[in-house]
């Protein structure tokens, strides 16, 4: 069974969205052009095992007019544009992807997620999108978390947790960059 990973970039002090629902935290710098080795080979190593992604509305509206056309992301941005994408909306009609092809959208995600889940493929990747990340938590059919924590804090904003998980650490790695990647399972 192919396993739903949400992936979310934090502060040190756990802000995955500032104020006013930005990043300005991640710096890191676009995938082709950055000098840490270790830090592209885990993010590629990380896209070749997912082939669909899952955003919510707010999170699709901030990536649709970059990702289509990030050129400075190489290899990286060409795989997550080729990806099968599923948007969460009850508002939206359609959800195009620059030349590549749209969106779907789904406004039931959940019993999206669970039919995904039983179809064959590589894994399903949550990208941020708090709102339908606790959603799903709430429906059980989170099965990892991984935190790319950049070396900041922000002292305030939208925090990834906000309730009680159980979590099991599956990795801990730090790169030269600053990022500290932690993997953790969904303890049931």
């Amino acid at each position: 069974m192919r396993k739903l990973i949400v992936q979310q970039w934090v502060t040190v002090d756990n802000v995955a969205a500032e104020d006013d629902g930005g990043m300005s935290f991640v710096d890191v710098q676009p995938f082709a052009v950055s000098h840490d080795e270790d830090f592209k080979a885990s993010a590629l190593a990380f896209i070749d095992t997912v082939d669909t992604m899952v955003l919510g509305a707010n999170t699709y509206a901030m990536a649709r007019n970059y990702w289509p056309s990030a050129e400075d992301q190489g290899v990286y941005g060409d795989k997550l544009n080729r990806m099968t994408k599923v948007v969460a909306s009850t508002t939206l009609r359609d959800a195009p992807w620059g030349t590549f092809p749209a969106a779907t959208i789904t406004s039931d995600p959940v019993a999206t997620v669970r039919e995904l889940k039983r179809d064959s493929g590589n894994d399903i990747w949550l990208w941020g999108s708090l709102t339908l990340m606790r959603s799903m938590f709430d429906a059980d059919v989170v099965d990892e978390v991984q935190l790319r924590i950049c070396p900041t804090t922000r002292g305030r904003g939208t925090y990834v947790f906000q309730d009680r998980r159980d979590l099991h650490i599956l990795e801990a790695t730090s790169f030269d960059n600053g990022v500290v990647l932690l993997r953790y399972g969904v303890s049931r």
